[in-house]
């Protein structure tokens, strides 16, 4: 018997600053080029967090009632009428940009960069690029990434912030031999540790606020951990490549303090709008490079073979699980640092 796709489904809606609301939201039939996806697992994001607690997003800032959600796994339940993508039972990841425009102008080969990218669960254009917190997704085909033999959903559903990792890592450079410092160790930051073990790093330092992020690190690669508030000893890092993942000009003060003379300072967390007061004429003097990360492009291809082959390491930063109807609880213990790692909903 074929799946019948029900007029609405149950979703995670960010309607305004404060204002997150578990509710049924309409659904529309596929398209020929869309499949439906039964959704298995999505991981909270730090931009969902800020789209409820602050309404936006970085530069992106909540206009109108959107759906979340674009770290999400699921299996297809229908599959799309022109004969594209997986077909019916396939476990699927989600890449869930959609690179668009041409100007101003960007590297051909760095998509991520375009212009008009729209990405899920994103209030960077408007309308808003709906997400997919949802029981059921309409998706195009061109998002679906088929997971390897031996990959379970739940483990895959790390997927989107590892590929964020993996991307910040490449930028880093060749990692292998090199010391490494990552400062904020949140979910985004313990997978980045994991990509830099992976990747062969001589040592890793990892720096945060909170204890359990620091316990999740170690799990996952580093071979030091450091308080934030040791400003002294994060000085000393003497780091040739640090990734900054903390979002917070502080975190950019010390990932720039602790990177050797000549090193390099990948900025993945995504500082807010605005001035920021950092040390700069540091960067300066000591000839560091400082470089952007943002999202990634087809990196998730390769995350999910080394998921798969267990080279890439991912369970530790797993801590929370909650069913859907509870999303507005699991927001809340994603939102505190000090007791959780990455939290999932399960649809």
């Amino acid at each position: 018997m074929s799946f019948v796709l029900p007029e609405t489904t149950l979703g995670v809606m960010a309607h305004a600053a404060g204002d997150l609301r578990v509710e049924h939201v309409a659904l529309t039939a596929p398209t020929a080029e869309q499949a439906v996806i039964e959704i298995a697992y999505g991981g909270v994001c730090g931009s969902d967090l800020h789209y409820w607690t602050h309404g936006a997003a970085g530069e992106s800032i909540l206009k109108a009632p959107m759906l979340l959600g674009h770290e999400v796994v699921g299996t297809v339940v229908t599959a799309a009428a022109d004969g594209t993508g997986p077909a019916v039972g396939t476990s699927v990841a989600i890449h869930p940009a959609t690179p668009g425009g041409t100007a101003p102008r960007f590297p051909s080969d760095r998509p991520n960069l375009s212009p008009c990218c729209t990405y899920l669960g994103s209030a960077a254009q408007y309308p808003h690029t709906e997400g997919a917190f949802v029981k059921y997704a309409v998706l195009p085909t061109r998002m679906l990434r088929e997971l390897p033999e031996g990959l379970d959903l739940r483990t895959a559903s790390v997927a989107e912030p590892a590929s964020v990792a993996w991307h910040a890592v490449s930028r880093a450079g060749d990692v292998r031999g090199k010391k490494a410092l990552v400062v904020g160790c949140g979910p985004i930051g313990a997978l980045v540790v994991a990509v830099l073990k992976r990747a062969g790093a001589q040592s890793i330092t990892a720096v945060d606020m909170h204890d359990v992020p620091l316990q999740i690190a170690s799990t996952l690669g580093a071979d030091r951990v450091l308080k934030a508030t040791d400003a002294e000893a994060v000085a000393a890092s003497d780091a040739d490549v640090v990734i900054e993942c903390t979002g917070n000009h502080r975190g950019l003060e010390s990932a720039i303090r602790g990177a050797t003379r000549g090193g390099r300072v990948v900025m993945l967390g995504l500082l807010p709008s605005g001035p920021q007061p950092v040390h700069i004429s540091l960067a300066i003097t000591r000839e560091l490079e400082l470089v952007g990360s943002f999202r990634f492009n087809d990196e998730i291809d390769e995350v999910l073979l080394a998921l798969a082959d267990g080279s890439l390491a991912v369970d530790a930063v797993l801590t929370h699980e909650y069913p859907v109807e509870e999303a507005l609880e699991a927001f809340a213990v994603a939102k505190d640092a000090s007791v959780s790692g990455k939290v999932l909903l399960r649809f």
